[in-house]
């Protein structure tokens, strides 16, 4: 594990996340979603939400062409359908071709054949980002054979060796999903304790954070935050939310849709008051 920066060389992430949230505000980036049939309409609407415009393109001869015209894109291998499995390369080459950020989501890979080799291809294309609980990740990095199904059986630290690693590898900002959020370009790696546990017991909760990961990349081209505060601001955002749409909710059903109110109420102010974060090297 990493030493922990001094608290005087944190990354400013409750500084930079607030200012690329206002960027996304002020010019709704167009996140491309190929993500998986359970959760299309949640993801869309947590992205219309926080204040980008999704669109949701995974008809092959379709998918790349979009890819190079959107802010950001995200590849969700949730239901990899053949018709999703070949629009999937179609977007990632389109990106690659135009220079559009995207996102990986290896979800469920591990045991799972189809979807764990077309992880494995997808990564070989240079994903801006990873995102996966501790098992995906791991499998990912060909150090285990996943979890159980879509939930995890390692716990963040465990991955957190295997993520600086993949990160250095694809050249991809790896974010392991956890109770603690871990976050590293290879070099640098990040903490974040925000979250809420309903955010498991929610169809989308993670998948849509890919997404919205997708959008700060997006929002990032703006500015002059790298890959790395991008990709934390939007967990940060997001988990900021979560706990905000906790407070107000008594159960499952409550929060789903609490956290759609919150990710539309969060502002900077929140962010910054709310956030706990941890900086560190390797």
């Amino acid at each position: 594990m990493s030493d922990l920066l001094r608290p005087e060389s944190t990354h400013d992430l409750a500084g930079s996340a607030p200012t690329l949230l206002e960027v996304l505000r002020e010019a709704p980036p167009l996140t491309h979603c190929i993500t998986n049939a359970v959760v299309t309409g949640f993801t869309a609407n947590v992205l219309l939400a926080l204040g980008a415009a999704p669109a949701m393109v995974d008809i092959v001869d379709e998918a790349g062409m979009f890819a190079g015209v959107a802010s950001g894109v995200l590849i969700n291998l949730g239901t990899p359908t053949p018709e999703q499995r070949a629009a999937s390369l179609e977007a990632v080459a389109g990106a690659a071709a135009n220079g559009t950020p995207w996102v990986l989501d290896p979800v469920a890979i591990g045991a799972l054949p189809v979807r764990t080799a077309l992880a494995h291809r997808l990564a070989q294309h240079r994903p801006t980002a990873i995102r996966g609980n501790a098992s995906e990740i791991l499998a990912l990095a060909g150090l285990s054979t996943g979890g159980r199904g879509v939930d995890a059986t390692d716990t963040t630290d465990s991955a957190a060796d295997a993520a600086a690693t993949l990160a250095r590898t694809t050249g991809a900002v790896v974010a392991v999903s956890g109770p603690i959020d871990l976050i590293t370009d290879g070099v640098r790696m990040l903490r974040l304790a925000n979250g809420h546990e309903l955010l498991t017991r929610v169809t989308g909760g993670g998948c849509a954070l890919g997404a919205v990961m997708a959008a700060f990349l997006g929002a990032a081209e703006a500015t002059d935050h790298d890959a790395l505060t991008a990709v934390a601001s939007a967990s940060l955002v997001y988990t900021i939310a979560a706990e905000r749409a906790a407070a107000t909710s008594a159960g499952p059903g409550s929060f789903a849709v609490a956290l759609l109110d919150a990710l539309a109420a969060v502002g900077p102010d929140d962010i910054r008051a709310d956030a706990r974060v941890e900086g560190g090297v390797r």
